[in-house]
């Protein structure tokens, strides 16, 4: 039996940066991993998403070119192409983990374990199995599509975000079960490529964790595009005709419609495969852990969508990080301050409290919000459509929380999650130098506002 410092089980985003981070710690380290390196993230999910909306945001750049004096009377794209093209950058990024899993002198178990108690782990390769023993052990399953149990869904073809991806023909009309993330993502790809899009959510709102502005915005930019939006609608059951028919109600109502393809999107669910023997504690389907990422176990952690919380894949890393400090004696106070980011057109991101979260925990709250409507870059990018809205506490300013709804704001949201991060006032904010012309001086102006000193609003 080979011995390691460490053993993760796991190969996504929080799998393979805790094995970096010990084995540049000076850990001896195991990783195992049954299907492809990079988990959900780089083949399933953020990734592949991410390259087919920057070809969505291409298409619609051709389309919206007549605005900036510029003519192109026609146009085609390749879906198969567009297909490669994301298959390349998953294969990129994957060639790019396994060099560093041989730099760091990890290593890699290309099989599933099953840990029990004494962690051992038993890890079968194909017909072989191989059993392996560490001091500590980091369970970083990730998670996978939940398919409710719903009357006919097993009789008609649908997608889940784990196939989508790798779909061969552009629907004519996709109809998507779930107004999250996932869902809202994929409806941006299609509608982009002339899919009649409708989504079916059974809460009173599309993102219904978000901030209720954001989303209410969110949902008349996706109606303005022609996606089709029903919240607070159950979907009862499915049947398969010349097309897929989908019985729904609202309101006590029940109606149907058709549709040519369906996404199953309703959340996720940890992947628990190889954790029978171990008696770790859950809630609900999640493990359970303390502040420092560790189970009922001494010495066996979990992280990422195993546990639940954020899933998200940088959440997954940085609770994989947490593990590693800890198995080396150093404990974390701080609560994770985590972006959270929807690349939609337009993209919506947020970090920290909503107002609703921020006043159940008895804070007395001042927010403020400014339009991009007036914003310089904004204009000149024809991008000025959306908002800055920041959260604080009334006396002396502590920002609580940060909602950014426009075009970039994922790639601004990281100067919110630092100032809080950091204990930031509204005062400091508005003191700090922001470069113009760009979307972020909105940030700014929202400070300024809140401290009724507003240039321009």
């Amino acid at each position: 039996m080979t011995n390691f410092d460490v053993a993760i089980i796991g190969g996504g985003p929080g799998g393979y940066v805790s094995a970096i981070r010990a084995a540049k710690l000076g850990l001896s380290v195991a990783l195992v991993e049954g299907r492809e390196l990079g988990g959900t993230c780089l083949n399933r999910g953020c990734i592949p998403s991410k390259t087919l909306l920057k070809n969505a945001e291409v298409i619609n750049q051709v389309k919206d070119s007549k605005k900036f004096g510029i003519q192109i009377d026609s146009f085609s794209f390749d879906l198969d192409a567009m297909v490669e093209r994301k298959n390349q950058v998953i294969g990129q990024l994957r060639n790019g983990i396994n060099s560093l899993l041989i730099t760091n002198k990890i290593k890699l178990y290309n099989g599933y374990g099953t840990v029990d108690n004494q962690k051992v782990i038993t890890v079968e390769i194909g017909e072989e199995t191989e059993k392996l023993e560490a001091e500590s052990i980091i369970l970083a399953n990730g998670s996978k599509p939940f398919v409710p149990n719903l009357p006919g869904l097993s009789n008609v073809p649908y997608h889940t975000s784990d196939t989508v991806f790798d779909i061969e023909e552009v629907p004519g009309h996709l109809t998507i079960i779930g107004g999250g993330v996932i869902g809202l993502e994929i409806a941006c790809i299609f509608q982009s490529m002339g899919t009649k899009v409708e989504i079916i959510e059974m809460a009173d709102r599309i993102i219904p964790s978000e901030d209720k502005e954001a989303a209410d915005f969110l949902a008349k930019e996706l109606k303005s595009k022609g996606i089709v939006i029903h919240t607070s609608t159950k979907v009862l059951s499915f049947k398969k005709n010349e097309k897929t028919n989908v019985q729904i109600e609202k309101n006590g109502k029940e109606t149907s419609l058709e549709t040519d393809s369906v996404l199953i999107s309703v959340g996720r669910e940890p992947n628990l495969a190889g954790l029978d023997n171990l008696s770790v504690n859950y809630e609900g389907k999640f493990v359970k852990v303390d502040e420092s990422m560790q189970t009922a176990i001494k010495g066996i952690y979990a992280i990422g969508d195993l546990i639940g919380g954020y899933q998200l894949a940088h959440a997954a890393s940085e609770e994989g990080i947490r593990a590693v400090d800890h198995i080396l004696g150093e404990n974390h106070k701080k609560d994770f301050i985590m972006p959270r980011c929807i690349y939609t057109f337009p993209e919506i991101a947020s970090v920290g409290m909503t107002e609703e979260q921020a006043e159940a925990k008895g804070y007395q709250v001042k927010s403020q919000k400014v339009d991009l409507t007036a914003n310089g870059k904004g204009i000149a990018s024809s991008e000025n459509n959306g908002f800055m809205k920041i959260i604080s506490e009334k006396k002396y300013g502590e920002i609580l929380g940060v909602v950014m709804a426009g075009a970039h704001v994922t790639e601004m949201v990281s100067q919110a999650t630092s100032f809080m991060y950091l204990e930031g006032t509204m005062e400091e904010l508005e003191d700090m130098v922001f470069p113009h012309p760009t979307l972020s001086e909105a940030m700014f102006e929202a400070a300024a506002k809140w401290l009724d000193k507003g240039i321009h609003y």
